[in-house]
């Protein structure tokens, strides 16, 4: 079987009731009545381009992360997942998104860093400290949020924009704030628990019926960075580079062979092993991220096997 047979690269579904369709850089998104049907495919992302190939499993351990920390922080805030009903497929309650991501940061890495190396101490009206290291820790971990943006880059912008410019009204902003706080702190908890920290994540929020929901994924490799606690300390005191449990490890050999997403730049073709090390990766990272094992689902027929278990529930 090839690697490809066994992944989903893109899904093309027409459920009962389905009224819209949206594709995503990784996820298909089906509205079906109130309901969104969303099925993780086994697409990767870099640089704000999707690869060409699929990495089997991905999606699974995507789809099986984000319903393990949607239901470990429902005491929190409540979010939009009803059921996952395929190791590949979340359905959840449709909100009307706002259209701001909820970024917070407890170090200084990754962007950040970018903005406070090109000499800026202020990101998104929020100060950093003058003589930080990079991946150094906050004093306290601070929120960055950022416009989402339909195609390229996200933008930042300060609290004080969106309250101004009637983006979100202050006072759901200011409960997106203390929501993002909280689900930190959680997420920084379980990290620690499972040797590792939580160094920055992003949060997106919707609203349906006066009520503000968590939607999306929360916690993931993909929206989230973390190192290992293990170390930690010594190679920022010998100023080496941090280990981290992230997708960055495709980035760098990405950035090797030549991409970085800019115009002009060829996307350099993944060979199979590395494909297939991409899918260890994301499988090894399920379990250090949940202490539990992954299971693999069966993919000799995925199209049918989901179409199957969502039928189920619609």
């Amino acid at each position: 079987m090839s690697l490809e047979s066994s992944a989903i690269l893109e899904t093309y579904f027409k459920f009962p009731g389905q009224t819209a369709f949206y594709r995503g850089k990784v996820r298909d998104v089906y509205t079906v009545g109130d309901r969104l049907v969303m099925v993780a495919s086994d697409r990767i992302s870099a640089f704000d381009h999707v690869l060409p190939r699929p990495i089997p499993f991905k999606g699974q351990v995507l789809n099986q992360l984000a319903a393990h920390f949607l239901n470990a922080t429902r005491d929190i805030a409540p979010n939009w997942l009803l059921s996952a009903p395929d190791p590949n497929v979340s359905v959840g309650i449709a909100c009307q998104p706002y259209p701001v991501e909820m970024v917070i940061r407890a170090y200084l890495v990754g962007h950040s860093w970018r903005e406070y190396q090109a000499g800026k101490r202020e990101i998104c009206g929020v100060p950093m400290p003058e003589g930080m290291r990079e991946n150094e820790a906050f004093p306290a971990p601070i929120i960055t949020p950022a416009t989402k943006a339909e195609e390229g880059h996200d933008e930042d912008i300060s609290r004080e924009e969106i309250i101004a410019k009637g983006i979100v009204p202050e006072a759901d902003y200011l409960q997106l704030e203390a929501y993002t706080r909280e689900l930190f702190a959680r997420g920084t908890e379980m990290a620690a628990r499972q040797g590792l920290i939580l160094v920055d994540t992003k949060y997106e929020f919707g609203k349906k019926d006066g009520e503000i929901y968590v939607i999306d994924e929360i916690h993931t490799p993909d929206s989230s960075r973390y190192f290992y606690l293990d170390g930690y300390e010594e190679r920022q005191k010998r100023g080496e580079r941090q280990k981290q449990l992230s997708k960055e490890f495709v980035r760098e050999w990405l950035m090797a062979h030549g991409f970085q997403g800019k115009e002009g730049q060829l996307m350099p073709m993944m060979p199979d092993s590395f494909v297939e090390q991409i899918s260890d990766r994301y499988i090894e990272l399920y379990e250090i991220i949940t202490g539990k094992p992954f299971e693999k689902a069966d993919t000799s027929d995925i199209e049918s096997r989901i179409h199957h278990n969502v039928l189920k529930v619609l």
